[in-house]
């Protein structure tokens, strides 16, 4: 049988200060969505620990920037909003949302200032959609490229997210280390014990229940359980799960039913705790007694989770055993994960 990666990658700092190095910085990370930004307007998020501000001037041009102040590193934006430059709370060095510095008081007492040296430092930003990604590399592969067959596959679902409308947000942190989290996410062998409700909706059987891993994309196609008695109404205009993985971290939910997204990615904190946000998408004519079934259905999932991850981080970081086992059929996409990510930090 296929062995799981060390157990103690699941607790050590240094493992996690080599995955930020090898892993994070060099990654597309979902930061927010466009519906965020007002013309001009900016907000306020980060990529991995990376604070990162993005922006629209008049110009209508789409930026991002280390929201680092090239002063003495304050975090210069905070939030969301309408405004036409960014002041940093520290000193009040001001940039424009083009990122350029503006002014700096006292700066004319300094000769040769630079100033045209000191504008916030640019990242690589790109949509799909209205979802928006950063990447911290020097020179990134295109976002389409890492995005790789996603699109394709839910516009073969017959999902427009071109057409979606923003709906809320859901953030939590758990007590796991973030490679558990994607791990829990990336298989349905649990579901049965673990999820009786999303097992009634979504039929996880071995034969139903379709997974397929391609370059970093791995890919979960549930079908509708028959005669299921699932608490949400999955009668509408998508016929079928799909759950996407896009390594390093990102989870792309969409359930049957109408038109509706949650995507986000799955942020380590400390080696031992993991930040999550979901940003929840519908179509516009979606009737909203329909979204609340969805979010409690989601919630319901999502409680249940957090009790299977904190339970496996007190296992793995005990000490008590150095590997676990996968199961080749129902586990291969924590292969796929896991071969991805010891590649990645492999010396």
């Amino acid at each position: 049988m296929e062995s799981t990666l060390p157990y103690g990658w699941y607790a050590d700092p240094e493992i996690l200060r080599r995955e930020q190095e090898r892993i994070f910085r060099a990654a597309w990370q979902y930061v927010g969505h466009t519906g965020e930004l007002a013309t001009p307007g900016f907000f306020a998020t980060r990529a991995g620990r990376a604070p990162v501000v993005v922006t629209r001037a008049r110009d209508g041009v789409l930026r991002a920037f280390l929201n680092v102040c090239r002063h003495r590193g304050f975090t210069v934006a905070e939030g969301a909003g309408s405004r036409e430059t960014l002041q940093c709370p520290y000193h009040a060095w001001t940039y424009g949302l083009d990122g350029c510095l503006r002014a700096a008081p006292r700066s004319e007492e300094e000769p040769h200032f630079p100033q045209d040296e000191l504008g916030l430092v640019p990242v690589a930003v790109d949509t799909w959609g209205p979802f928006v990604f950063v990447n911290l590399a020097a020179e990134p592969e295109p976002l389409a490229d890492a995005l790789g067959s996603l699109p394709a596959q839910v516009a073969e679902l017959g999902l427009d997210v071109d057409a979606l409308v923003h709906h809320s947000r859901w953030e939590t942190e758990v007590a796991a280390n973030w490679k558990i989290v994607c791990e829990n996410f990336l298989e349905c062998y649990h579901c049965q014990v673990a999820h009786p409700g999303f097992s009634d909706a979504i039929d996880v059987s071995v034969e139903a229940y379709a997974l397929d891993a391609e370059d970093r994309l791995a890919t979960q196609h549930g079908p509708i359980r028959d005669g299921g008695r699932a608490s949400l109404d999955l009668a509408g205009e998508l016929p079928r799960s799909q759950f996407h993985f896009l390594w390093p971290n990102l989870t792309v939910n969409i359930l049957p039913g109408h038109p509706n997204v949650s995507l986000g990615p799955v942020v380590p904190q400390t080696p031992e705790r993991t930040y999550r946000f979901l940003d929840y998408f519908f179509g516009p004519d979606v009737e909203q007694a329909w979204i609340d079934d969805l979010l409690a259905f989601d919630d319901q999932v999502g409680r249940e989770d957090r009790g299977l991850v904190e339970g496996v981080q007190r296992g793995v970081s005990s000490g008590v055993l150095e590997r676990g086992v996968l199961m080749g059929r129902s586990e291969q996409l924590i292969g796929h994960f896991q071969a991805l990510t010891a590649a990645a930090l492999a010396d």
